[in-house]
């Protein structure tokens, strides 16, 4: 927990601190958009092979590496002296959560099963919610007393008390010694490089470039060999196409990537939004945030227990669409009006709805394959969750290029869209997942 909570803090902390970031460094929307991306595209693309290195040398090892690598990175970003430099840094955030967040999920699916498994994964959502709660205000503090480079030394302590647990506590643990699927890997990675780089320039600037054709274009290129590659290793694969060939594990990669594309959207662009757009300060943006964790925080032990008994299905369906009643209220935001008013009926429905799916989400990942692919799936899921994120980031330029007096009807245009994905997500869960998922008995395997 302690480990996987490096990801969700400096998932959220930073989006309190790019409107610091652009007065210290200048740059365009486009850079600020890579503020964030530098960071998840490598998570996005690698925690499949994260997820896969875990199970071939060893989960505990690769979770202490990638641990390691993180803290290293946290510092280099805190003393990077041109944006240029601390977007390399961002990016060697990303290898590292890339190889801490599935073996972290992957120890925790391997050392309990049946309804047990159901309140750890509960609980470590739980946790997760409440790193993500404590990010946003204590960055917007650390950005007004200090310096927006105190946000990333946030992690040092948590990392060292993880590397402690871990090499304390935790069992070793691994599956199988295939190879590596090193191929697929770089063609991901390269695919959604292309496509985020091209979708970022074209949100920017709302033109068809040439770079952006080009971009998109080698990003689907890409994508294809990615799927020819994989195809050809068969099971060896680091994701398996055969995996998609079963109805609920396809409902729930779409219902992952419509879902968490919309919250990390949203993330993203609430706090520059309320900075740029309301004359919020960062650490009262940050609080802003503080109820959607909270409430997650406070509600997903509960929700993983109670999907161990009633299975994923309802509520993986109604908690999607309490979403995106609570995106479709976004469209009412009015910084002005004050938080209370304006900003926080609809952060608290989205809460609500997002508390009913995350952890009942991750519990029916990993109820649906056997344990030496836990690492895998985890990975898989993980993935698909940033990579909506990702696509979402990259295409949030539309709405952060607008001055400040156009900034906050370009934000309910994009809470609309953010609506509508959040609906289909629950439709693909209704119409894809049975009342109990797998069918595998009371040790859901």
């Amino acid at each position: 927990m302690c480990a996987s909570s490096l990801a969700f803090i400096d998932g959220s902390v930073t989006n309190v601190a790019l409107s610091s970031i652009e007065h210290s460094f200048g740059g365009s929307s486009a850079d600020l958009q890579w503020t964030i991306n530098a960071y998840a595209l490598p998570l996005s693309a690698l925690l499949l092979l994260g997820g896969a290195a875990g199970d071939h040398f060893g989960r505990k090892r690769m979770l202490v590496a990638g641990i390691v690598l993180f803290a290293i990175a946290s510092l280099a970003c805190a003393a990077a002296p041109s944006l240029p430099r601390l977007l390399a840094a961002r990016g060697a955030q990303g290898i590292g959560a890339a190889m801490l967040m599935p073996n972290s999920l992957a120890i925790l699916g391997n050392a309990f099963s049946g309804e047990a498994r159901g309140r750890a994964i509960g609980t470590w959502a739980s946790a997760g919610a409440i790193a993500a709660a404590v990010g946003p205000p204590l960055g917007g503090w650390l950005v007004a007393a200090v310096s927006w480079r105190a946000i990333f030394a946030i992690n040092l302590p948590v990392s060292l008390a993880a590397i402690f647990i871990a090499l304390r506590y935790v069992d070793e643990s691994a599956e199988g010694e295939q190879p590596l699927d090193w191929w697929g890997a770089t063609a991901a990675t390269l695919a959604l490089g292309a496509l985020t780089w091209a979708l970022t320039i074209w949100s920017s600037h709302h033109v068809a470039t040439a770079p952006v054709i080009t971009g998109a274009v080698a990003g689907l290129l890409l994508l294809a060999g990615f799927v020819l590659v994989e195809h050809r290793r068969g099971e060896r694969a680091m994701m398996p196409l055969s995996m998609f060939a079963s109805k609920p594990f396809l409902g729930l990669t779409v219902l992952t990537f419509l879902l968490y594309g919309a919250l990390g959207g949203l993330l993203v662009l609430l706090p520059y939004t309320l900075i740029v757009g309301g004359g919020y300060s960062p650490l009262q943006a940050g609080l802003s945030l503080l109820p959607f964790s909270i409430v997650i925080g406070t509600m997903s032990r509960l929700m993983g227990r109670l999907t161990e008994r009633i299975g994923p299905r309802w509520p993986l369906t109604l908690g999607p669409i309490v979403t995106a009643a609570g995106f479709a209220l976004m469209t009412r935001l009015d910084p002005h009006a004050g938080y209370w008013i304006g900003v926080a009926p609809g952060m608290v429905l989205v809460a609500l709805g997002m508390a009913g799916a995350v952890a009942p989400l991750t519990t029916a990942v990993l109820s649906s394959v056997d344990d030496r692919h836990t690492g895998t799936a985890s990975g898989f899921n993980s993935a698909i969750s940033r990579t909506g994120g990702l696509i979402a980031t990259a295409l949030s330029g539309a709405v952060i290029a607008n001055q400040a007096g156009e900034l906050v009807p370009a934000f309910h245009g994009a809470a609309v869209v953010a609506a509508a994905a959040a609906f289909a997500s629950g439709v693909a869960a209704f119409m894809t997942l049975p009342s109990i998922l797998g069918d595998r008995g009371p040790e859901g395997r």
